[in-house]
């Protein structure tokens, strides 16, 4: 299995402009093939600040996640509003086991 974790972060003046676009891609990444888990919630004591949080059945269905066409429009997208500071890593584990 592959984690995903990370942030980024959105400047205030596009925050509202930014959340539908963010809903769109979060859509269109939970119908990929392989994709378990994809999630950006946004920090309740900084706005601004985003959490990433993904999980994928293999590297082959992450990086085919990289290379969808509404991936490549997030990109996109994202530049247009200022999303900066983007911090997210992936990490190769097992199943994990409940807390």
């Amino acid at each position: 299995m592959i984690i995903v974790m990370g942030t980024f972060r959105i400047p205030a003046e596009h925050i509202a402009r930014a959340l539908p676009l963010a809903a769109k891609v979060i859509a269109a990444t939970r119908a990929e093939d392989g994709c378990l888990a994809y999630a950006y919630a946004q920090d309740i004591g900084d706005p601004g600040l985003i959490h990433v949080s993904e999980q994928w059945r293999d590297r082959p269905a992450l990086d085919a996640h990289f290379k969808a066409e509404h991936m490549a429009t997030w990109v996109r997208e994202r530049a247009e509003f200022g999303l900066f500071d983007r911090n997210i890593r992936i990490f190769e584990t097992d199943e994990g086991e409940p807390v």
